[in-house]
C-alpha cells in the first residue's frame, strides 16, 4: 500500500507557524511583494473559506475581506521546511518519494498497522514543525492521493476493499488526480459525475496506475515535460521597458528552477494576452540546451519580434522551457563560462538569504 502525505495549505501553515498572530487568521500569500499588485499564489483554510484561492488577484482578495493578512511569498523558506520535512520521514525507513514540494509518498510494502502509521507521521510533523499534514492510504498512489484530499485539513483516510465503492461514490470525479481539466470535462459530458461513476465504465482505470515507486533522495522521479511562470499584470502594458523586465522576471524563475532540478532545455515557448494581439504564442528550439535565465530572455525576446504587432497592449505574460535533458549547461566561449560561474554566486547568495536578494536590474520595473 501507499501512504500518501499532502501538507495543508503549506506555504501560510509555514508563515503561521513563524508568526503565531496570524494564526487562524485569513491570509494569502502574494507572489511578489506589493500587497495590492499581486496575484494570490496560496491561501489559508481561513481565507478559503471566504472564496479566496489561489491564482485570484489580491486586489480582488482584498475586495472579499478588507483585514486580509497578507505576507510576500519566501521560496527558500517553504523549500527548506520541505526538505526537513523529507529528513524526518526518512526515519521510518519505508521507500520514499517526493511528490512535490509539499506531498510525499511512502511505500508501505505490507506494514500491518497502516492507520496507526499514519496517525504517527502526523503526530511527529506537528511536532516539529507546528503545521499539520492530511494522509491518505491506498493501494497504489493515485487512490492514495485522492484520499489524502477527503478529510482535509489535519485527516487520516484509508481506501480498502470495505469501503472502496462507499468512498468512490462519495467523491466527485474533479477530486481525482488528473480529472479537473479536459479530461474530466470529456467524462462529465458522458454523464460521468462520481469517482464510482468512472470506476463502472473504467474499472482498471483505478488498477493501472499502481505509479511506478522508485525510492529516492528528495527529488522527484520523473523528469517534468516543461517549467513556466506566467504573471498576470494588474492592467494593460504597453511600455516596451516594463513588459521586457516581466519576460526577463519569469525567464530567470524558470531558470532558477531549472537549475535546482538539474536540467538544460532547449526549447523557450512565449504567451503574450492583450486586447490587440490575442492569445500569441510561439517557440523555437535550438541546438544548444540552457539554463541560464537571460539565455532564456533573449531567446523569449526573439520570439516576441515575430508578433506582427508593433509595441501592443499586454495583460499576461508566460516563459515556458521545454525539451528538457538531465546535465549542466556547458559554455564554451570564456564569456560565457565567466558568467557561468557568476550564476552559480548568484545561486549561493539567493539559496542562502532568499530567493530575489539579488536580481537583474531590469527587473526592479516590475517591483
Amino acid at each position: 500500500m501507499i501512504l500518501h502525505v499532502d501538507m495543508d495549505a503549506f506555504f501560510a501553515s509555514i508563515e503561521q507557524a513563524i508568526n503565531p498572530r496570524l494564526k487562524d487568521k485569513p491570509l494569502i500569500i502574494g507572489s511578489r511583494g506589493n500587497k495590492m499588485h499581486t496575484v494570490v499564489c496560496a491561501a489559508s483554510y481561513a481565507a478559503k473559506a471566504l472564496g479566496i484561492h489561489s491564482g485570484m488577484s489580491s486586489r480582488e482578495a482584498f475586495t472579499i475581506c478588507s483585514n486580509l493578512e497578507f505576507v510576500a511569498a519566501d521560496q527558500s523558506k517553504y523549500i527548506w521546511t520541505s526538505e526537513q520535512i523529507f529528513e524526518l520521514l526518512k526515519s521510518f525507513n519505508l521507500p520514499l518519494n517526493y511528490a512535490s514540494i509539499d506531498e510525499f509518498q511512502m511505500d508501505l510494502i505490507g506494514h500491518q498497522d497502516p492507520v496507526s502509521l499514519g496517525k504517527e507521521v502526523k503526530e511527529k510533523i506537528y511536532a516539529n514543525f507546528n503545521i499539520t499534514a492530511s494522509v491518505g492510504i491506498a493501494k497504489n498512489w493515485l487512490l492514495a492521493k485522492m484520499a489524502s484530499k477527503i478529510n482535509k485539513p489535519n485527516g487520516l483516510t484509508l481506501i480498502n476493499d470495505s469501503n472502496f465503492e462507499q468512498v468512490l461514490r462519495q467523491t466527485s470525479l474533479d477530486k481525482l488526480c488528473g480529472m479537473g481539466g479536459k479530461t474530466g470535462q470529456i467524462f462529465m459530458a458522458q454523464g460521468m459525475k462520481s469517482c464510482w461513476d468512472l470506476y463502472l465504465n473504467l474499472p482498471r482505470f483505478f488498477d493501472e496506475n499502481p505509479g511506478k515507486f522508485e525510492e529516492n533522495s528528495g527529488k522527484s522521479s520523473e523528469r517534468p515535460k516543461s517549467v513556466s511562470h506566467s504573471y498576470t499584470l494588474p492592467k494593460f502594458q504597453i511600455n516596451p521597458q516594463i513588459i521586457q523586465a516581466w519576460i526577463r522576471l519569469l525567464s530567470e524563475m524558470v531558470a532558477a528552477r531549472l537549475r535546482q532540478q538539474n536540467l538544460v532545455s532547449a526549447t523557450v515557448h512565449l504567451w503574450l494576452n492583450g486586447p490587440e494581439i490575442g492569445n500569441f504564442g510561439a517557440q523555437k528550439t535550438h541546438r544548444g540546451s540552457t539554463s541560464d535565465g537571460y539565455e532564456i530572455y533573449q531567446r523569449a525576446l526573439k520570439i516576441m519580434a515575430k508578433s506582427s504587432l508593433k509595441n501592443p497592449k499586454i495583460r499576461a505574460i508566460g516563459v515556458t522551457c521545454s525539451s528538457l535533458s538531465e546535465g549542466i549547461y556547458n559554455p564554451l566561449l570564456s564569456e560565457e563560462i565567466r558568467r557561468e560561474g557568476l550564476i552559480k554566486a548568484l545561486d549561493r547568495i539567493n539559496n542562502r538569504f532568499g530567493e530575489g536578494s539579488i536580481y537583474p536590474a531590469i527587473t526592479v520595473l516590475t517591483r
